[in-house]
């Protein structure tokens, strides 16, 4: 419920003010927020931690590595 009050707030904050990047943010967090509720009236539970440096195999030859904000990496060849 937080996230969809943020969201609504920072949605008309950018309205008023004209910027549309705060707008859109605003409307993401609410989108956020709406997800986050389906989700406990799934009970579906949040993952504890995500573990940043897992290995993600997703072709037989390459391993693939999630790095985090960058996205995957694949180690590079010797």
């Amino acid at each position: 419920m937080k996230d969809k009050i943020q969201g609504k707030a920072e949605e008309l904050k950018g309205r008023v003010t004209g910027d549309r990047a705060t707008e859109l943010k605003g409307k993401a967090r609410q989108a956020v927020g709406e997800a986050k509720r389906v989700a406990r009236d799934l009970g579906v539970e949040p993952a504890e931690h995500r573990d940043e440096d897992r290995v993600v195999d997703r072709t037989p030859d390459a391993e693939v590595r999630e790095s985090g904000p960058g996205g995957p990496t694949r180690p590079s060849d010797p």
